[in-house]
């Protein structure tokens, strides 16, 4: 018997695979087709596919071409497959010429040519999600930047209030107004980087007129808001999608994961620092109308690891913030304490101080540590008490993980389009649980509104 083994993603399987799998099936009498995995895919910096892998390999299944299905998880796995299946051939597309010529030292090697005139990349490309970017500083240049590496995605439109302080990417947008409402006209979509004062106005404003938004934490600035939102959401089949790229890291993920497996025991303590100068830089310092809180700038992200593995009902919190005399809403530098039944958090957030931005988890067994800025992590580390045992974990993260939240987004729009809720979109693509954009709105509210707040006058010295 011959055995066969080819490899694929199978994104929005065509005419294409079914033919390449059909050659594939002639070359012997047993055809073995690996599917890649979606965090195979983001390692190769394949960032565009859109169909979950379970519905892929549901899709190469219903061809009946495959004997048996595989997944492909890691580099060099090819190897191993070929090793542990008695492969006899290995088949790919013609346009991986020459690439896998070094399987030939373990089976014979064959070039399939592939069928011309249609692609997954095609086919992706054809249904354009048109979006509007709304914001005014150079963040928006990055997102612009990221949002042309992913298929089946346009940027329409531009919004700001001063144009001049974006770059030319962003500027060179079909459509760059300072009109919300004409902008909102030019678009299916739209990303909310305003000022946080400005958030719920927008997203509701975009929610009205029926785009689908992911916006910058904090959406609002209470739990009831909040639930408004998302409400009026699922009322009109709308994608409404809390932006904090941290969440769609693959190294982030994983930890989460680990730490829920037991890893490091039963968690009893997460200390998370965010802070950046760079945060108000000129020409927002000093302008209370363009500068963020440090609250508001980083307190979502710290409290998103806190929120994630102790849970979102906290016996207390407590916020101690140094301020302005003349306006407590703006902090320079806060200490959130969060207390659980048998367990404790911190989260240090700052835009006017600066400190380490780890992160350590511990545990009764042993501690996670995630080094400096652990929001941007593609490397975190599991420590014990005897060091033999610590184990090292690196996925490579592009991008700052931009693109990978914009294609979660557009998942999302995908699977609310074939039927699903917000709710059981959030639950098949992973995104950010509701329970927890509500409980970081909410406390991001309750700062402002001085509710368990101590105010330190800030640039006092404490002897």
């Amino acid at each position: 018997m011959t055995t066969v083994i080819t490899y694929g993603t199978y994104d929005h399987l065509h005419r294409g695979h079914i033919r390449l799998l059909e050659r594939a099936k002639a070359l012997g009498d047993y055809l073995i087709v690996g599917v890649t995995s979606d965090d195979f895919d983001k390692q190769r910096g394949k960032i565009n596919v859109q169909q979950p892998l379970e519905e892929r390999v549901a899709a190469v299944r219903a061809t009946e071409l495959a004997d048996k299905i595989i997944v492909e998880e890691y580099e060099g796995q090819k190897i191993d497959d070929i090793k542990r299946y008695g492969v006899d051939v290995f088949t790919v597309g013609s346009d991986w010429m020459g690439h896998f010529d070094y399987l030939n030292e373990y089976c014979k090697v064959t070039y399939l040519e592939r069928t011309q005139g249609v692609s997954s990349t095609e086919i992706r490309s054809s249904k354009r999600l048109r979006c509007g970017l709304v914001g005014y500083t150079d963040y928006i240049d990055r997102v612009y930047a990221e949002c042309a590496l992913v298929n089946g995605l346009e940027v329409a439109a531009v919004c700001a209030e001063d144009c001049s302080m974006l770059g030319e990417g962003p500027l060179g947008a079909p459509l760059v107004t300072a009109d919300y409402d004409e902008m909102l006209g030019a678009v299916d979509a739209v990303f909310v980087y305003s000022h946080p004062d400005r958030h719920y106005g927008q997203v509701r404003r975009a929610l009205e007129a029926g785009k689908h938004v992911m916006c910058e934490a904090p959406m609002a600035k209470s739990a009831e808001e909040c639930d408004e939102l998302f409400a009026l959401a699922d009322e009109r089949g709308l994608v409404l999608m809390d932006s904090l790229r941290t969440a769609y890291s693959t190294a982030y993920a994983r930890m989460l994961l680990l730490i829920a497996g037991g890893r490091i025991g039963d968690v009893v303590s997460v200390d998370a620092t965010c802070t950046s100068m760079r945060t108000n830089k000129p020409p927002f310092a000093g302008r209370r109308d363009m500068a963020w809180s440090s609250m508001a700038a980083w307190a979502p992200t710290a409290l998103l690891p806190v929120f994630q593995i102790l849970g979102t009902k906290p016996d207390s919190v407590h916020i101690s913030s140094l301020c302005d005399a003349g306006d407590r809403t703006f902090d320079e530098f806060s200490r959130i304490t969060i207390d659980y039944s048998g367990a404790v958090a911190t989260a240090k957030v700052g835009a006017g101080a600066k400190s380490e931005g780890s992160l350590v988890v511990s545990g009764t067994k042993g501690y996670v540590y995630v080094p400096a800025p652990w929001w941007k992590t593609d490397y975190f580390e599991i420590r014990y008490e005897d060091p033999a045992d610590n184990r090292r974990y690196f996925y490579q993260l592009d991008g700052e993980g931009i693109r990978f939240e914009w294609v979660s987004f557009l998942r999302m729009i995908a699977a609310v389009g074939n039927g699903l809720t917000g709710e059981e979109v959030l639950r098949r693509e992973g995104g950010i649980d509701r329970a927890v954009t509500r409980a970081t709105c909410e406390a991001i509210g309750a700062f402002e509104r001085g509710e368990g707040v101590k105010y330190l006058k800030a640039g006092a010295q404490h002897r």
